[in-house]
């Protein structure tokens, strides 16, 4: 009988020790933590298949070749249907972004103040197309703690140029994850809000389904990816502006 009351004392401050390790993790740990799983592989190459529902229901397909590299290299182009194929967009270090539209046969950079501009017609701004770390970009706060969630508020750092006032984020305290962020504009209405699902693949977790919906154009754009490919060795090359000329 010692014993057991020995083992379930025990068994309580070991819970109640984790528990209290979750609690004690602050926002900006949680946050780099999780940008570290995000951006664990040297490199990744997948291939997406983009819905678009309007509020009628009426839906529009597109599939997209995506690379990215490190934490600030990211290479999409769309490869169908005709009318999009060719369509790319680039994100580099230090804020600097193109997008190389077919039909005029030339890249654009794209400014700071037109980020908030859709991504080729999907509910992506090129903020959201970005490749940034989270921890780079906000200050985070840790508003709640659930059995499931760490509920984070992210605002812009100071110097930062962004679309959102601020973010809300939930992050699966299992898999140190973003599964849910609602976007605030600078009136702090919530204009978009958006769901991440994650698939283990090469010992990596890996984003398998995004769903980003704006609640004011009632509009989604679903992403699903289809094939991803971690650790390929890309050169740094792939990720040029000459490669957005590339068909």
């Amino acid at each position: 009988m010692k014993a057991t009351c020995k083992a379930l004392i025990t068994a309580v401050i070991l819970v109640c020790g984790m528990a209290a390790y979750s609690h004690a993790q602050t926002a900006d740990e949680i946050l780099r933590k999780m940008d570290e799983i995000t951006y664990a592989p040297k490199d990744q190459v997948s291939t997406t298949t983009i819905t678009l529902i309007d509020k009628n229901g009426n839906q529009s397909m597109r599939k997209a070749e995506m690379k990215q590299k490190g934490k600030n290299m990211r290479f999409t182009r769309f490869t169908s249907p005709a009318s999009q194929a060719g369509i790319a967009f680039l994100s580099l270090p230090n804020d600097v972004m193109y997008i190389y539209l077919p039909a005029f046969g030339r890249e654009r950079r794209i400014a700071s103040h037109v980020k908030n501009q859709s991504f080729a017609g999907t509910d992506f701004t090129y903020e959201d197309m970005e490749a940034i770390p989270y921890s780079e970009k906000f200050n985070p706060t840790l508003k709640e703690t659930t059995d499931e969630y760490f509920v984070m508020e992210l605002v812009p750092k100071p110097g930062v140029r962004s679309d959102y006032s601020r973010l809300v984020m939930q992050v699966d305290r299992n898999l140190f994850l973003p599964v849910h962020i609602d976007h605030y504009n600078r009136g702090n209405q919530m204009v978009k809000e958006m769901d991440v699902e994650y698939e283990q693949i090469q010992g990596y977790q890996a984003q398998k389904r995004i769903v980003m919906k704006d609640l004011e154009k009632e509009h989604t754009t679903i992403m699903e990816v289809e094939e991803i490919r971690f650790d390929n060795n890309l050169d740094d090359s792939e990720f040029s502006v000459r490669k957005l000329r590339q068909q």
